[in-house]
């Protein structure tokens, strides 16, 4: 397969929409593993500190909205609904929770005009990877490249480098999770790079685990590539496209290991989830997802997921030394259109949705649930060594962006090669870079609170 780098048991949905039939759980399931698209591995050489704890809630889209889609396909609308130690949902209109001791919530809110933009291109910024350099590769349009987040009853300001050097001087942070983190982490090198380039002190030339030093600030960041979070390996050592085994209950430690002594940790994963997969606990097999072994139950990606955000975020509880803030980055929705990923399956928008033309659903919404559920148990059990646990939501703003992916702009095209289109990364620049307006105001944010 020549695209590149693409990532992607709570039981039964929760919820249902008032006249939905007693088949809407099996319908559900149908559309789960019929839809979700299986992805594979890179073959390249911010209101929020009563987040957790706040019964609040902030409506996504309107109640008397109904998701429109090309694929049919009905909507959860939702209420969620927090306690200490988990996440419940009642079937009213969906809603994001984003509550805070701040005056504003920083993650609600929708997409407004932004002429100025972008603040940088593909001809400044050297750390774009091809399938992302849409510009590279012919993307016509470039009004999807014009917006900005505008939260509601405030206002999110613009990165400003400079700034956010001067937070992090003498700081370190750590990108923790698969290539959409890795995505991320190169948006907010190429809007530093207005002021500075960094070092490129890595110990390997592969993509996957990286290190940059900013000397004039002491401050470095890194990557760790963590697709699972857990560890795991391939079923076939020389075969990427075969089943992983997850050992749901044990760390990764290519990245457990080395996050101590960082200041910030962000940590997020999701798309790889809906690729086959085999299930350990206790180094017993109990499961397995999309496998044709006879006498192994069927699991979901659901199960997976709460296991492994569970066993990431007990481990950062236990690391004897971390003093760390670490900030879950939540789950960013893929938009394909009129197919899965390898059926044809496209994103051709050129504008983002309004706040009432999308509505957060299906597995995208299991997962989402599942993050604010774990994230809430670790705050928990954080709190008894003073270690602070942050919401980085994305999923709104990221929800009504399906116009800025690659697409089939990742690459040049070739004579009798079919490419599947890019519909989980960003193009770069694009709207992934409002995740560093983000994380530049959750700093000053942490910083006040100190």
């Amino acid at each position: 397969m020549n695209f590149q780098d693409l990532d992607h048991s709570l039981g039964k949905l929760q919820t249902r929409k008032k006249n939905a039939t007693k088949i809407a759980p099996f319908v559900a399931l149908a559309i789960l593993f019929t839809l979700i698209p299986i992805y594979y591995p890179s073959m390249h050489p911010k209101k929020l500190s009563q987040v957790l704890s706040s019964s609040s809630l902030v409506p996504l889209p309107d109640s008397n909205t109904q998701h429109q889609s090309n694929n049919s396909s009905k909507t959860q609308q939702v209420n969620v609904t927090k306690s200490d130690d988990h996440v419940s949902v009642a079937p009213q209109e969906a809603r994001i929770i984003n509550s805070t001791d701040e005056k504003c919530d920083l993650f609600s809110g929708e997409w407004v005009e932004n002429q100025e933009a972008p603040y940088y291109t593909n001809m400044t910024c050297f750390t774009i990877q091809e399938h992302q350099n849409c510009m590279k590769y012919g993307r016509p349009d470039t009004d999807f490249l014009k917006w900005k987040w505008k939260p509601d009853g405030c206002e999110l300001p613009i990165f400003d480098a400079h700034q956010f050097l001067e937070f992090v001087r003498g700081k370190s942070l750590a990108f923790v999770g698969d290539s959409v983190a890795r995505n991320h982490m190169q948006s907010l090198i190429c809007l530093l790079s207005k002021v500075v380039y960094p070092i490129d002190v890595s110990n390997s030339t592969d993509q996957e685990n990286r290190r940059w030093e900013y000397r004039d600030y002491n401050f470095n960041m890194s990557i760790f590539w963590a697709p699972y979070l857990v560890k795991a390996n391939k079923t076939e050592p020389n075969n990427i496209y075969q089943p992983f085994n997850l050992y749901l209950d044990e760390p990764d430690e290519s990245w457990s290991t080395k996050i101590q002594d960082f200041d910030y940790v962000i940590i997020s994963s999701g798309h790889w989830f809906s690729r086959p997969t085999m299930f350990y606990l206790n180094h017993t097999l109990v499961g397995c997802l999309f496998c044709t072994q006879p006498n192994v139950s069927q699991m979901t990606s659901f199960f997976s997921y709460q296991k492994a955000f569970h066993t990431a975020f007990q481990t950062i509880n236990s690391l004897k030394n971390y003093k760390g803030v670490t900030f879950l980055r939540t789950f960013a929705p893929s938009h394909f259109e009129d197919g899965v990923w390898d059926k044809g399956g496209d994103c051709v928008r050129t504008t983002p949705f309004k706040r009432n033309e999308k509505v957060l659903d299906d597995y995208s919404l299991e997962f989402y649930k599942i993050q604010l559920q774990e994230l809430m148990v670790a705050k928990k059990q954080g709190k008894m060594r003073n270690l602070k646990f942050r919401l980085f939501d994305a999923t709104q703003a990221m929800l009504l962006r399906a116009d800025g992916h690659p697409s089939k702009y990742g690459h040049w095209p070739k004579p009798n090669v079919t490419f599947s289109n890019d519909c989980v990364h960003w193009c770069l620049p694009g709207p992934i870079d409002v995740w560093n307006d983000f994380l530049l105001e959750l700093l000053k944010r942490e910083e006040s609170h100190r």
